[in-house]
């Protein structure tokens, strides 16, 4: 193999700690793929009835050991042609990414009623870890580019948490909220040295002025958001790049510029994870080398902010609530909880009631794609059920299911005709594995697929 790794990264990274380039540079030319899952723990406890964490195709051997629901795969599968993939049952994510579960662990109760932005979050891999750890926070999941919010959606919908609002704004639009944060992620935009080993135009477009570019956007990027984030929030920073100047260097500067303390952290010694330091301000950062550990290139770190206010001000605001005849022919099919059911024109959404003033307050400044679970529009004297609502988690036991085989649910995805004997007419939730995959309407000679038709599998 040519020699493809840039010479002026390798001589930037000789004096960084846990750097080898013998052996950085065997990973690079003789990669062994490395496959890795995170489960939707809530999915599986509630659709299997069981804590367990299984899968029909999946060698399930060994965990990721940052990560409570992690796992490594013997193999890549096709995963396109797994149903429970598009049934939201776990989330394709590269494993180093998922070491913020770790830090999550060391600083917050997974019931902690608490806000959290995630800034960069397509295509939504950390948005839906934070949504599995936490279980009672509002989580704000943001994309600027349009065509990757989109795509951010789809997965978070797919996910069927009823926590997660999706933004689609500038980050200077968060200035808006100050103090309002407890959490900030910001997976930034960066060079991605990284991902040499999985993506071969990140290789043909790294550059050292790309790199002092991304260091000027990281920069801005923060800037835009340190006011969001309330005293004593915590700012978790992370990219996929190799460079100190998109790693240490920015934390030195989070410190130049604002009040920040650094967050060092407890890791296992075995997970072979390298704690850096910055050179001024010693602020600790954690580093993943693919010739140490089972991952990718990836770069985190953790710091409190020391300024501001713990309160955020905003005024007292409230959802167009539902009205009673909606509730009602709505609220049967939901499983009972503090939900409130609002309305967008005819369309009917549910969220915790603890949330309705936060949202009401993030519709007022911001951009929302999503926020809590759409269940559907109110025509004539029923509710045509929306796919946001098939993927959740918050129907009641009493909705219609059909339970599909491989081939059916394959069929039902591709949103062609699903071939189906019952007697029920009417909306019903077709399932594979027992995971829901979304509606149906049976008819007297005919049954209407309803899977949303821009997510449709188009291979065969």
């Amino acid at each position: 193999m040519d020699n493809y790794l840039p010479d002026e990264l390798l001589k930037k990274l000789a004096g960084i700690n846990g750097f080898n380039e013998a052996a950085f540079e065997q990973v690079h030319y003789h990669p062994q793929p490395i496959t890795s899952v995170r489960f939707n723990i809530k999915k599986h406890e509630q659709f299997q009835h069981s804590p367990a964490i299984t899968h029909p195709r999946f060698n399930l051997n060994e965990q990721v050991p940052w990560c409570a629901y992690g796992f490594y795969l013997e193999e890549r599968p096709q995963f396109t042609f797994d149903p429970l993939l598009h049934a939201g049952a776990y989330y394709v994510q590269e494993a180093s990414s998922m070491f913020l579960w770790e830090i999550l662990s060391q600083r917050f109760e997974r019931h902690a009623p608490i806000k959290v932005l995630d800034l960069c979050a397509a295509p939504g891999g950390k948005t839906t870890l934070l949504a599995s750890y936490f279980t009672n926070a509002l989580i704000v999941s943001n994309e600027v580019i349009k065509t990757r919010a989109n795509i951010l959606y789809e997965n978070i919908v797919k996910w069927g948490a009823e926590n997660i609002v999706v933004t689609n704004n500038d980050a200077s639009d968060f200035k808006r909220l100050k103090n309002y944060f407890d959490v900030i992620v910001v997976d930034a935009p960066c060079s991605g040295s990284g991902l040499f080993r999985k993506d071969a135009a990140a290789v043909e477009e790294w550059s050292e002025n790309n790199v002092q570019l991304c260091s000027q956007r990281q920069q801005r990027i923060l800037a835009d958001i340190h006011t969001s984030l309330k005293q004593d929030g915590v700012l978790i920073y992370s990219t996929c790049s190799y460079s100190e100047a998109e790693d240490e260097c920015i934390l030195d500067w989070l410190q130049d510029n604002f009040s920040f303390s650094s967050i060092p952290l407890n890791v296992n010694n075995n997970w072979n994870i390298v704690e850096t330091q910055s050179l001024k301000h010693k602020a600790f950062g954690y580093r993943f080398w693919p010739h140490k550990l089972k991952g990718e290139g990836f770069f985190i770190a953790a710091l409190q902010k020391n300024e501001g206010e713990n309160n955020v001000r905003q005024n007292q605001l409230s959802l167009p609530v539902a009205s009673n005849k909606e509730i009602n022919l709505v609220q049967p099919d939901l499983i009972k909880d503090d939900w409130l059911l609002f309305k967008q024109q005819e369309i009917i959404r549910a969220v915790h009631k603890q949330w309705n003033n936060d949202i009401a307050w993030l519709q007022k400044n911001l951009y929302l794609k999503k926020a809590g679970i759409q269940l559907g529009e109110i025509k004539g004297n029923g509710l045509v059920p929306h796919h946001e609502f098939a993927l959740s988690t918050i129907f009641s036991e009493g909705i219609v299911k059909i339970e599909l085989d491989e081939t059916q649910a394959l069929q039902y995805l591709r949103k062609k005709d699903v071939s189906i004997q019952l007697s029920h007419k009417g909306w019903a939730l077709c399932t594979y594995k027992n995971f829901p995959l979304g509606w149906i309407k049976i008819l007297h000679n005919r049954v209407n697929n309803y899977y949303p038709t821009e997510w449709r599998i188009r291979k065969e």
